[in-house]
């Protein structure tokens, strides 16, 4: 089993091109899977872990409700955001700028095949690393994703999450709000949650800004210990 895993941060990339790379990665392993199964070969099957932050965008799952999308074509290019079906799991988030967005495309072959071991290893990956900030986050029961105050009147969200899977093959992610202008979440019902906030790092901490590589590092530092992997850091090839 492979657990090494390449590490590319993308920087500042459009949502579209970053999806369709997400895409060919994750063909190209399923591909190798199927050549594997077909000609009984054992060829390695990669993974990968991207890092990057996108303009003002908002996407809905497979299973989401257009109906919480607040805002209209027009309203949309006011806000200078545009807006995208997608194929991962949940309802509809917004992805900006001051927001860690982190895909892990793992063949989970290579780790443990059950889902829903890897969405609560993922949320223990952002847990861990809000409680080195001082913050105690937690899952909300039936909600996927990172929160805080759970139980209370003042829930609120900090991280989303959606993920796609084939073949035990992952692609999508979370969506951790560090510096996160919150004023786009206003223009839609956030995962299709009525009724809670949604949060960010810099707000409740206090502070204007938060290192966003800092972040990066902490969240690098408690996925290699929860998934037990060796990154490999790659110059980002798109």
């Amino acid at each position: 089993m492979n657990k090494k895993v390449v590490l590319e941060d993308l920087g500042l990339k459009d949502y579209k091109d970053t999806w369709d790379y997400q895409e060919s990665l994750f063909k190209n392993i399923l591909d190798l899977k199927i050549k594997n199964r077909r000609e009984g070969t054992q060829l390695e099957t990669p993974n990968y872990f991207l890092f990057v932050e996108h303009p003002h965008v908002y996407t809905l799952g497979k299973s989401g409700d257009m109906a919480n999308l607040l805002l209209n074509e027009n309203q949309l290019q006011e806000k200078g955001a545009t807006f995208y079906k997608i194929n991962r799991g949940g309802d509809i988030t917004y992805h900006g700028p001051g927001q860690i967005v982190g895909y892990p495309i793992l063949d989970l072959d290579n780790f443990f095949t059950d889902i829903h071991k890897y969405l609560r290893f993922l949320e223990e990956v952002i847990i861990l690393t809000l409680a080195d900030y001082g913050l105690k986050a937690e899952r909300s029961e039936g909600e996927t994703g990172v929160w805080l105050d759970v139980g209370t009147p003042f829930a609120r969200k900090i991280c989303a999450m959606g993920v796609r899977a084939s073949r035990w093959v992952t692609m999508h992610g979370f969506a951790l709000n560090v510096n996160a202008d919150l004023g786009y979440f206003d223009n839609i019902v956030p995962c299709g949650i009525k009724g809670k906030a949604v949060t960010s790092l810099n707000v409740e901490l206090g502070k204007t800004e938060i290192s966003m590589s800092e972040v990066q590092e902490k969240i690098l530092t408690h996925f290699k210990e929860r998934f037990e992997v060796e990154f490999i850091k790659q110059k980002a090839r798109v």
